[in-house]
């Protein structure tokens, strides 16, 4: 193999690629970039076993050939090189690197055992803007589950039919549900898309008023944008039956204004993540929200102004999630609806029913 590029378009390439390799792995190959050189490109590909990208860039190819390197090192060094145009050729196991008047080199493997990525993934589809996938991916994604006690709340689970596309994540102690309107379906979907995989493909969005194709088969998702390619390994297993979990009437209901609210929370929380349980006291009457937070540290005592349908009620909440579901939502008023100090706190617009939000309350003594 023997190419010629410029190090900006290769370092931004690496750098997008790079996500996919493993960190920790007893496979070798799964840390590793696999090099392609054909025709008047170059073909960068990287996986976990789980998460697959891949991105093609313009290259001055004067010998074809493929090659593995370690990825972790190679986007490193190549980001220290964006100035520079670089010469990529392999001699013998190792992949020599030559810039400007330097020349450098990484130990390779082969590249005929690297793992196949399934590049035919088509049966169903769905389309929607990019703006849309970026807002259902923001408002749901914090609430994946972060360990592997129960591996599918890892995941997002998607589902689409009926012109609508609705995602819902959820980590044992709180939920997120989001809904958008779909431009285009082919199949009904209902999947668990790993959290990791969604994160990516909002970087990798383009423009809102861009429409993005997401294509489902055989477990697999793909998502084209530009000459960069996704492929992410769908989870097995059945996720959570959410549809008795949410309470349909409340004993009180306030309406709030996101801003004033989210600014009060985060001041409390500064003090209330110095405790263990990080816990925020929202004491709601009449017309306005008591919000205190009491630690070793200090203490925080405040008023925020709201309308009240409903019984008086004092619940304790963590500060984390409260702000997380808070900070995700752009509507300049929210509506919470309770049932007491014991059962879920409700986050949803003051009206239709974009997103939703659900936080189980801590006990107190």
């Amino acid at each position: 193999m023997k190419i010629v590029c410029e190090g900006v378009e290769l370092s931004d390439a690496v750098g997008k690629v790079v996500k996919a390799c493993s960190v920790r792995t007893t496979n070798p190959l799964l840390e590793c970039i696999k090099i392609t050189a054909e025709n008047v490109g170059l073909i960068l590909l990287a996986t976990d076993g789980e998460l697959s990208i891949q991105k093609k860039i313009k290259a001055d190819v004067l010998e074809e050939g493929s090659v593995c390197v370690p990825g972790k090192y190679f986007a490193e060094f190549v980001k220290r090189l964006e100035r520079e145009q670089i010469s990529l050729f392999t001699e013998g196991d190792t992949l020599q690197i030559r810039y400007a008047d330097s020349e450098s080199s990484l130990q390779t493997l082969s590249a005929e055992d690297f793992p196949r990525v399934d590049a035919v993934i088509e049966e169903k589809r769905i389309a929607l803007s990019s703006k849309n996938l970026k807002d259902l991916i923001a408002k749901t994604i914090f609430c994946c589950a972060q360990d592997d006690s129960r591996p599918v709340l890892k995941g997002c689970l998607i589902q689409a039919q009926e012109g609508m596309i609705r995602f819902t994540a959820l980590d044992g102690y709180r939920m997120a549900v989001c809904e958008k309107n779909l431009d285009e379906i082919r199949g009904e979907i209902k999947i668990v898309c790993p959290g990791r995989a969604l994160a990516e493909i909002a970087r990798m969005l383009g423009g809102d008023e861009e429409q993005t194709e997401i294509f489902v088969q055989n477990n697999a998702l793909r998502i084209s944008i530009e000459n960069t390619v996704l492929t992410a390994r769908l989870y097995e297993g059945e996720f959570v039956n959410v549809a008795n979990i949410v309470p349909h009437e409340f004993s009180s209901e306030v309406v709030a204004d996101r801003g004033t609210l989210a600014e009060s929370v985060e001041r409390a929380a500064v003090l209330a993540r110095t405790d263990k349980s990080s816990i925020v006291v929202f004491d709601i009457k009449e017309d306005s929200m008591n919000i205190t937070s009491k630690t070793s540290v200090g203490s925080v005592d405040e008023s925020v102004r709201i309308l009240l349908e409903g019984k008086d009620v004092t619940i304790a909440l963590n500060s984390k999630y409260v702000s997380e579901c808070i900070a995700a939502v752009t509507d300049e008023k929210i509506r919470i609806g309770l049932n007491g100090a014991v059962s879920p706190c409700v986050i949803t617009p003051v009206t239709g029913e974009e997103f939703l939000y659900l936080i189980l309350p801590v006990r107190t003594s």
